[in-house]
């Protein structure tokens, strides 16, 4: 495991921002269904913890992806799981492939004022017919003179009402699905941008929204690296996104587990504790050995990641995993909750409701097991 001394205060770090800044308005928050993102964002950004793994010299601490899985673990921590994404989406979705391929004058425009807080930022992938397959999206960007001209809309977008910029995936040619694609740099003030509120059935917190681009014009220079390396880069971004996803999941499904032997201690059915039914605790150390497994096999997927390997196989089955992993803990902590645990505001409810998401955000499920499958050489066309 990473946990160095530094992980370890990053951590506490976190943990203790979530404790005075998040949770105390988590409730009011998710009744509300949004957090003040950009009081919230500069609060973190003074702390450092909009850019810990980004060059110092746009404002980052100049980390490693490590750093960014600690602080996802330490995210989990929160009483709900909207603001969680939220600030991931901002720090580690949105900003990898302009950190990592953008110009100096673009990391300059839209990274450091997003490391500081001062901004919010949003990443428009996936469409209304969409979804989890990238290659067909329709939303395109064509030159005019020194602008591109954008038309398309984009779905599910996580801080798509309050964002102040968004990086856009848009067909920049004609062409091979793959190669025709362009990672370009929206700012969301720009005429003819206009968005949507999507009410969901959890992650209440965090907005999100269908956003609309109608004749959109950004200059040419907004576009991340090289014109029809979008897909790619996006791939990568991916990447970060899954493993974000992964640590995220690890202490919200240990919190529900913690939760649910402190209420079945002292719930009483048949005159005694619910807890000293075989069945219930058996059952509540086997979910605790499968969190451990994710941890595992999570942070096996950080260290090669961080040292430079291929993770495509790790993080797809991590990503996988933490999904399955969110569905099953939820549903069976809630059922040893009882009545209880169908409430609305009982706390494994809000992670049932809220931790659905994740076998659908960032790739499906369904998705990761096409992956795995053919790395694994079990698809048809990976066999020939």
């Amino acid at each position: 495991m990473l946990k160095s001394i530094e992980h370890k205060q990053l951590a506490e770090t976190v943990s203790r921002f979530v404790a005075e800044e998040i949770n105390p308005f988590a409730d009011e928050w998710e009744k509300a269904e949004q957090f003040p993102s950009h009081e919230l964002f500069k609060k973190l950004g003074n702390l450092g913890l909009l850019g810990v793994k980004y060059p110092e010299e746009y404002g980052g601490l100049g980390l490693d992806f490590s750093y960014s899985a600690v602080m996802a673990e330490a995210l989990g921590d929160c009483d709900c799981g909207g603001v969680p994404m939220a600030i991931g989406v901002h720090t580690d979705m949105c900003t990898p492939a302009l950190a990592r391929f953008g110009s100096d004058e673009l990391r300059r425009e839209f990274l450091a004022p997003a490391i500081a807080g001062d901004v919010v930022g949003c990443v428009g992938v996936s469409e209304p017919g969409g979804g989890s397959d990238v290659a067909a999206v329709k939303t395109t960007a064509r030159k005019q003179g020194g602008d591109y001209v954008i038309n398309g809309s984009k779905m599910w977008i996580t801080n798509g009402m309050m964002a102040d910029w968004c990086c856009l995936l848009a067909n920049t040619s004609e062409g091979a699905v793959h190669k025709n694609k362009s990672l370009i740099m929206v700012p969301m003030n720009a005429k003819g941008v206009s968005r949507q509120k999507i009410k969901k059935i959890g992650m209440n917190s965090s907005d999100t929204a269908q956003l609309f681009f109608d004749d959109v014009r950004v200059p040419v220079k907004n576009v991340i690296g090289q014109e029809g390396l979008g897909f790619t880069f996006q791939m990568l971004q991916f990447q970060e996104e899954r493993l974000w996803a992964a640590a995220n999941s690890l202490r919200t499904l240990d919190r529900m587990i913690d939760q649910t032997i402190a209420y079945t201690r002292e719930r009483k059915t048949f005159g005694k504790p619910i807890l000293d039914n075989q069945y219930v605790h058996f059952r509540l150390a086997e979910l605790r050995t499968e969190v451990e497994c994710l941890r595992a096999l999570t942070y096996a997927a950080v260290n090669d990641y961080v040292s430079g390997k291929d993770v495509t196989r790790l993080a797809s089955m991590a990503k996988l995993k933490c999904g399955r992993l969110s569905r099953e803990i939820s549903d069976s902590c809630l059922q040893f909750w009882g009545g209880m645990g169908y409430t609305m505001e009982n706390p494994i409810s809000r992670a049932w409701r809220d931790g659905r998401l994740v076998s659908i955000g960032g790739g499906a499920d369904e998705i990761m097991l096409g992956i795995i499958a053919k790395l694994e050489g079990t698809l048809p066309d990976s066999r020939r």
